[in-house]
């Protein structure tokens, strides 16, 4: 007799009732945990506030950056329909510097996220690559190549560069909270050197 096994082709099956609402729970508690102590809180007190054990949270999200990504989907999504708005926007260079502003943004809210992002940044192959950054990387681009079409933007800049900046922005801002301004001083440094001659 034949055993059938799953195929990258066979769709997931639906969640049962019971373990979709573990699986909300713990993104709701993971949310909050990861906005009040950062991206390396504890994911056994998330499980324990969701009301379910560690192996369940595993068996949804097999690590951390599964974990991660999965709780800043709705966002990615949010910065993803930004991108496109702004793909018609009539200043491709502002465009742009918005979007990457939205990306700091949405970073420093979770402490640790940008580090994640950086670090995760060579590796495709990651969750929170997949998830996070390559989506990001793509709608990065084609906002950076039309600031390079315009001549804004030097000819020579790189996206993957240009979103290593970004997270070290979002590092830097995450790191001194009482400076406002910080973000919108290092976004403007950084596009001083981008400029095309």
């Amino acid at each position: 007799m034949a055993i059938e096994t799953a195929t990258a082709q066979t769709p997931p099956r639906p969640m049962r009732a019971d373990a979709r609402r573990n699986y909300e729970r713990l993104l709701a508690e993971a949310r909050t945990a990861f906005t009040q102590h950062g991206t390396d809180a504890s994911l056994e007190d998330v499980a324990r506030r969701a009301g379910v054990g560690i192996g369940t949270l595993y068996r949804h999200f097999p690590n951390r950056t599964a974990l991660m990504g999965a709780v800043f989907q709705g966002e990615i999504c949010a910065l993803l329909e930004r991108s496109r708005e702004l793909a018609q926007a009539p200043r491709p260079c502002q465009a742009l510097i918005d979007w990457l502003r939205a990306i700091v943004d949405h970073a420093s809210t979770y402490r640790g996220l940008s580090q994640a992002l950086m670090a995760c940044s060579g590796d495709e192959t990651s969750e929170l690559s997949r998830g996070c950054g390559l989506p990001l990387r793509e709608a990065g681009s084609e906002l950076l190549a039309r600031a390079q079409q315009s001549g804004a933007v030097r000819s020579d800049v790189v996206i993957v560069d240009l979103m290593q900046l970004t997270n070290a922005i979002a590092l830097a801002v995450e790191q001194s909270p009482d400076d406002p301004e910080l973000a919108d001083r290092l976004l403007a440094l950084a596009f001083t050197g981008l400029k095309a001659r």
